[in-house]
């Protein structure tokens, strides 16, 4: 900007050029700081400029090549090149008309090539288009394009419900998956436990019989030692009489609410006996 103190003086402001006349012909630019000019030979200042860098927000509607109708809002900072400066004042009479016309021709020319899901990855080749673009052209009008910001792609309202839609879709599809996975690793696991768990169990249960065994055979040998003229058939029969009645005695002292019937008496005594004698010569002569 120019301060006028007097007739024959003025001020360029900071970050300003002014663009000095002479009877209406362009003479000289004026940096920033005092200057004197004599208005009796013609000259005065037409006008000034700023040199800072300027922003300008362009929004392009345009559709792409899947037929989505979308908005590009652009970011356009520029600013004027002070060496240029006469050209940026007389050339152009509205620069930002006609930073957007060159932004919608150049957009629109490469989006309606590109797929929705492209352009939101390609955004900044947009942009590079652009700018390259905008700098080939207004260069010639003493304007320097500095940055193009692609700062937001818009789709329309029915097409972003659907994004939303799909990208919900295939997070919950990706979820059951996962759950999938994790409940095949919980039946697997737990099917190696119980197997565990059984193998472990049948161990003890033949370590369990194969003690019980011994002791039996231990109870046998001292017995036939210790009362002469028994054999081991009879010690036999009175183990396991013994073992019929600690096996009524267990359940009448581990029953609550259940009743057992169970045959008694001398005879089946001798019944029960036998059947199990019967029973472990026949598991015997299996094996074999």
């Amino acid at each position: 900007m120019v301060n006028s103190f007097f007739v024959f003086c003025g001020c360029v402001d900071q970050a300003s050029v002014a663009v000095v006349e002479k009877w209406g012909r362009f003479v000289r630019l004026a940096e920033p700081g005092l200057h004197f000019f004599n208005p009796f030979a013609g000259e005065c200042v037409a006008g000034s400029l700023t040199t800072r860098v300027q922003s300008l927000d362009v929004r392009v509607e345009t559709k792409t090549k899947d037929n989505v109708f979308v908005q590009l809002i652009c970011t356009i900072q520029y600013r004027v090149v002070k060496e240029n400066a006469d050209d940026a004042f007389y050339e152009l009479q509205n620069p930002q008309q006609q930073i957007q016309a060159y932004v919608f021709d150049v957009v629109r020319a490469i989006v309606p090539r590109m797929n929705l899901d492209d352009l939101f990855e390609q955004k900044n080749d947009v942009a590079k288009s652009v700018l390259e673009e905008l700098e080939k052209v207004m260069a010639d009008y003493g304007y320097s394009i500095e940055h193009i910001l692609m700062i937001d792609i818009i789709p329309d309202a029915a097409v972003r419900k659907a994004m939303n839609e799909i990208n919900a879709a295939q997070r919950l599809q990706l979820a059951s998956v996962y759950k999938g996975e994790a409940e095949k690793v919980l039946l697997v696991k737990k099917a190696e436990a119980e197997a565990e768990a059984k193998y472990l169990s049948g161990v003890g249960i033949a370590k369990q019989r194969q003690a019980i065994t011994d002791g039996l055979r231990e109870n046998i040998l001292n017995f036939s030692h210790s009362v002469s003229g028994t054999s081991a058939k009879e010690v036999m029969d009175l183990i396991m009489v013994t073992q019929y009645f600690d096996t009524i005695k267990e359940l009448g002292d581990g029953s609550k609410n259940t009743t057992v019937f169970i045959p008694h008496g001398p005879g089946h005594v001798k019944d029960i006996s036998e059947q199990i004698r019967d029973g472990m010569m026949q598991a015997s002569s299996s094996n074999v």
